[in-house]
């Protein structure tokens, strides 16, 4: 049993918030345990916590096609979670208690993966990742070195599909990650837009 699964194992039997009452499904995150980028969203909404997985809605198929677009794949280039593992009710914000409750497990499958690049989906996951203080709307497309890692913050999908205007830096945004990713990780990464 790898270590990651047996995280999950830990994190299955997790009471520390309320959220735990009323979770269908926990949706610990998915991908390549050796992945060279780790994407973090918020937390799980009602597809997710119906499945059990991250990013399998609305938000999730967009998420899909600018990762293909880069030529990166789920399964091969990367590692998925959110900074919480259970749906919050009305799919609110996470609260700073839930937050602190669910970090360690986030935490440990950072260290655990131990990617080259960290990409933040949204204000939420920049927010809890990297300080309180900092707006999406500032900082995203920058990258941001902190705790020994290399973060990109970009907006979330689910903003993206609010305002389609987004959508443009969004894309530059990704084209740094792929140029980031080719310098290190594989540089004979194939991505046709880049």
């Amino acid at each position: 049993m790898t270590e990651l699964i047996s995280l999950q194992e830990e994190a299955l039997q997790c009471t520390k918030c309320q959220l735990a009452k009323s979770r269908n499904k926990l949706v610990f995150g998915e991908g390549n345990e050796n992945a060279g980028i780790f994407i973090i969203g918020e937390a799980p909404g009602y597809d997710e916590d119906r499945q059990g997985r991250p990013f399998v809605g609305k938000s999730g198929q967009l998420l899909d096609k600018i990762l293909a677009a880069c030529g990166f794949k789920r399964q091969e280039h990367i590692y998925i979670g959110n900074i919480l593992k259970c749906r919050p009710p009305g799919n609110r914000n996470p609260s700073p208690e839930e937050a602190a409750s669910c970090m360690p497990y986030l935490l440990k499958q950072i260290e655990l993966v131990d990617p080259k690049i960290i990409i933040l989906l949204g204000a939420s996951a920049l927010k809890h990742m990297i300080g309180p203080d900092l707006r999406i709307t500032k900082i995203r497309g920058q990258w941001i070195e902190h705790n020994g890692r290399l973060f990109m913050p970009v907006y979330h999908p689910s903003a993206l599909l609010r305002n389609p205007a987004l959508k443009k830096e969004t894309w530059e945004d990704y084209k740094n990650v792929v140029m980031k990713y080719r310098e290190l990780v594989d540089k004979g990464h194939h991505c046709e837009y880049v």
